[in-house]
């Protein structure tokens, strides 16, 4: 999977912060209504309708919201890092620091899930967690987490 064409640099943050989950969300859904060209009270329900179904907080400080949205035609992501880790209800209860936020289509539901996999399989990559967290800007995070994609 091509993470290149689901997240682009200038769509990666570093250095945000937010003093809950609920704020956090909505700084996503401001992000994602700038870069992706979605409304953004449209991105914040559908981020916390999905968000009440049970937490995207998979633990080792890591959140991944993902919602369906209306009229999108392919996978599009966010990735930010908080200055300060925030409590995300995360599985580990460990302050989530990284978030990798995606946005897809309704119909294309199975295709989100090749996202995450391709997501989840970077992050377990042997040093790219602890790598993509010394990052000192949002440019050298994305080498980091993209990785090979770019050589």
């Amino acid at each position: 999977m091509d993470l290149t064409s689901i997240i682009k640099p200038e769509h990666v943050f570093i250095g945000l912060s937010a003093p809950t989950k609920w704020r956090a969300l909505q700084l996503v859904s401001q992000k994602a209504a700038t870069c992706l060209n979605v409304e953004e009270a449209v991105v914040l329900r559908a981020l916390e309708a999905r968000e009440q179904l049970g937490t995207t907080g998979i633990g080792h400080g890591i959140a991944v919201p993902h919602a369906a949205i209306a009229g999108m035609t392919k996978p599009r992501g966010l990735i930010i890092r908080f200055a300060k880790p925030i409590d995300f209800e995360a599985i580990d209860n460990v302050g989530t620091d990284l978030i990798f936020m995606l946005l897809f289509g309704e119909s294309g539901r199975g295709e989100y899930l090749n996202v995450l996999a391709a997501i989840a399989r970077r992050l377990q990559t042997e040093g790219v967690l602890a790598t993509i967290r010394q990052a000192k800007t949002a440019d050298e995070l994305y080498a980091d987490f993209i990785g090979d994609a770019l050589r």
